[in-house]
This record gives C-alpha cells, sequence and structure tokens, in this order.
C-alpha cells in the first residue's frame, strides 16, 4: 500500500514535536515537510536538532495547501493560530489530525466542522487520552452499565507551567483551564453527554502573570450526575493527575498519575464479570505520551482509509469546545 503523504502546520503548540515524531515512526505515513508561518522560529528549529532536523521546510504554505498528493496536515500551531490554519487545511480538501483546543471563535468552528462534513474531510482532535488503556476501559465500565447509574466524576489535571507560558496563554479567557480542560471534557463528555448547567471558578491565586486564571474549577451538571474538573497551573511536580467515576454499583479511579496510569482501582458494591465485591486492582498497560500519539495516528489514518469509523464523531468534537467555552464564558452557560 502506498504511503499517505502528510505535512504539517505550525510548530508552536506543546505537542508539535511529539506529533511530527509519531509521524516520522509511522511505516504507512511519507512526511512532505513542515510549514511554520514565524520565519524566526522556523530557523531556530531548523538548527535545534531533535524532530524537526531533517524534514523539509515550505517557505509558503500555499506550496503545502496546493499540494494534490498531501492527503492530510497535522494542525499544531498556537492556539491563538491553529482554528484559522485548520479552517485552511479543510479549505484546502485535506484531513485534518487537529491539536487541540479548537479556538474561541465558535461560529468559526461550526463553519469548519460543516465544511469538513461536506468534503468528506476527517477533523480528529488531539486528545490523546481517548487512546489509553485505562479511560477506554473506564469508558466500557460505564457504557455498559458495569458501575451502575454513573452520579460523579471527578478529574484532576493540574501542570506547572512558566511565567512566560501563562503570559502567552493569558490571551485566552479561562487561562489554564482553555489549555488543558478539553482533555477532561473529551472524557467526561463521552460519558456523560452535554451538560445542562456549567459553572466555573476561574481564579488567578499565584499572581505571577495577574491577567491569567492559573487556579480554576468546572462544574458541570448532567439529569442525574455532576462532575467536577480542577486543573491549575502551578501545581509541584510531579503532577498527580487523577480521573474517578462514581456509580451506583461501583467506582473506578485511575491511580494517580494517570499518564501513565498502571492501575485502576475498581470497587464493586457486588461481584461480577469475573471481578470480586469490594476494592480491587486492575492492571492496566499505561501507554507512554509518545505511544499515546502513535495511536492517535493510527486511528486517524484507519478512518483516513475506511477501515474503521472515527472514534469520536464530529457531533462530539463540537460538544467538547462548545462546553469549553461555556466554562471559559465565552458562551452562555
Amino acid at each position: 500500500m502506498a504511503k499517505i503523504r502528510m505535512a504539517q502546520y505550525g510548530t508552536k503548540h506543546g505537542h508539535a514535536a511529539g506529533k511530527l515524531q509519531a509521524m516520522a515512526v509511522n511505516a504507512d505515513v511519507e512526511i512532505a515537510g513542515v510549514f511554520e508561518p514565524d520565519e524566526q522560529r522556523r530557523a531556530t528549529l531548523q538548527k535545534s536538532g531533535g524532530s524537526f532536523a531533517d524534514v523539509h521546510w515550505f517557505t509558503d504554505k500555499n506550496e503545502m495547501l496546493g499540494d494534490s498528493s498531501i492527503v492530510a496536515i497535522a494542525s499544531e500551531g498556537l492556539n491563538a493560530e491553529s482554528l484559522n490554519q485548520t479552517e485552511e487545511i479543510v479549505a484546502a480538501g485535506k484531513h485534518v489530525w487537529y491539536d487541540k483546543p479548537a479556538g474561541e471563535n465558535w461560529e468559526q468552528w461550526q463553519r469548519v466542522v460543516a465544511t469538513a462534513k461536506n468534503k468528506g474531510l476527517l477533523i480528529q482532535m488531539g486528545y490523546m487520552l481517548r487512546y489509553h488503556s485505562a479511560f477506554k476501559q473506564l469508558a466500557t465500565w460505564v457504557k455498559s452499565g458495569f458501575l451502575g447509574e454513573v452520579f460523579s466524576v471527578r478529574a484532576h489535571m493540574s501542570t506547572y507551567i512558566s511565567p512566560d507560558a501563562r503570559a502567552q496563554v493569558s490571551t485566552h479567557a479561562g487561562g489554564i483551564f482553555f489549555d488543558l480542560g478539553a482533555h477532561m471534557l473529551d472524557q467526561v463528555l463521552w460519558l456523560l453527554g452535554r451538560p445542562v448547567k456549567v459553572t466555573a471558578f476561574l481564579r488567578n491565586d499565584s499572581g505571577v502573570v495577574p491577567q491569567f486564571k492559573d487556579n480554576t474549577l468546572g462544574v458541570f451538571e448532567f439529569e442525574n450526575a455532576i462532575a467536577f474538573i480542577d486543573i491549575a497551573a502551578m501545581e509541584t511536580r510531579p503532577m498527580a493527575r487523577r480521573f474517578e467515576v462514581y456509580g451506583t454499583q461501583g467506582s473506578a479511579i485511575i491511580t494517580e498519575p494517570f499518564e501513565p496510569g498502571l492501575q485502576i482501582r475498581l470497587c464493586l458494591e457486588e461481584a461480577k464479570d469475573g471481578y470480586q465485591q469490594g476494592e480491587q486492582f486492575v492492571a492496566i498497560d499505561g501507554e507512554s505520551r509518545g505511544r499515546l500519539y502513535e495511536l492517535e495516528l493510527d486511528a486517524f489514518l484507519a478512518t483516513i482509509a475506511g477501515t474503521q469509523p472515527p472514534d469520536r464523531p464530529l457531533s462530539h468534537e463540537l460538544l467538547v469546545q462548545e462546553t469549553l467555552l461555556r466554562a471559559t464564558g465565552v458562551l452562555d452557560s
């Protein structure tokens, strides 16, 4: 089978180097090149080695967008750039491996998704935890009713970022919640659907970059459940990232940190499906971040090839972004 020619638009997203590396090691991908609109950034990367050392650099985006042999493009610009760049990719008739989140212009994002749908193009968002075996196991348990009726989900995905990074992200409403919240929303909404009410607490508590929301909590109310997502930007490393699901017949907690997430603490009201009553620990493969990027790409390519449906429909990609923008105050809650 001929290799799929891919390119990358942008390099300033935090996942950009990892996504390029995933393409480089995939036997079914030929990397056509990378376009970075910032010439100074491009020159720096050309000299820096690493994932960007040996790639072809386009000097004009139209070299990439106008090349009919390029089937798909990874959208890896800054959060402030990426939605415009993704719209250009879709307009050029190419599939998009799009790193999160999908901008702050809700009308534009809806337009991009509608255009992709009309053209038969795939947009796959870069929420790598979709491919983590622990999160996949939790989704199977929830959707099968194994845990009973889920009434509560709690997610903690804090980080540490530098003052310069905080200043850069401060241009977005919601601050650190805008940057990372959709990773957890992708999971929560896959389990529970659209929340009926969203309430957020977006604070600056460190004072390092006063305009940056660095200590945040989103509360998402569903008909019969409630979810809590807390994200801060100044947690001591290594971070204690955690994901918990509580149902009427059992609970499941991915042991912290959920990357790599090597175990799930499962507690059941009664024995079932080979699991015992009460507490037990279920071993999980615990994929590395790099491996998750590779699994993302595998799914992306398989969907393009028509050998599997998308892991998430476009309606879900819209729902995640709508809910994120409700939480950050861009849309009514």
